[in-house]
């Protein structure tokens, strides 16, 4: 007599996965020096019609750049974005367009000190939760260099001065 078969667990689908734009909003306090400090990330993500940014500012790491900045005058243009990113009338007629016509013009090359990278790709199936890690990992003090496989001398360790 045959056991009847064992019913395997339902395996959950993986959510599937949609392809996401992103850019890191940087602060250029004098943009004849060319550094910056990353504080913002703005995400795109066509297929869902996500379009969000997170901004973080230590005003102590901002005043190390430039002593002088004026950092409430930096959070009004990122709340500039902000709204844009949001749409509507209270971003004026930035705030006009769709979802993607906005995150092109928020991510267009600028010479202000507000600025942002270029336009980065990815998968992700939750493009809210993809901009809080983006958001973690590139807005607060970098963490520990992180390795690269075959690396500085073959070691796989970080590259040294």
């Amino acid at each position: 007599m045959r056991e009847p078969a064992m019913r395997q667990p339902a395996e959950r689908e993986p959510a599937e996965r949609e392809l996401f734009e992103y850019a890191v909003i940087r602060l250029v306090p004098r943009v004849e020096r060319g550094e910056f400090l990353n504080v913002g990330v703005v995400l795109y993500c066509q297929r869902s019609g996500f379009l969000d940014l997170r901004c973080r500012l230590d005003a102590a790491r901002l005043t190390m750049l430039d002593p002088y900045l004026d950092v409430e005058w930096v959070a009004t243009h990122l709340g500039a974005f902000a709204a844009v990113c949001r749409g509507g009338a209270a971003a004026g007629p930035a705030g006009r367009p769709g979802v993607g016509e906005r995150f092109r013009w928020l991510t267009a090359p600028r010479s202000t000190i507000v600025q942002t990278s270029p336009v980065h790709t990815g998968l992700t199936g939750d493009p809210a939760a993809e901009l809080e890690r983006l958001a973690d990992l590139l807005l607060g003090p970098p963490g520990l260099p992180v390795r690269v496989p075959g690396g500085s001398g073959g070691s796989g360790g970080p590259v040294e001065p």
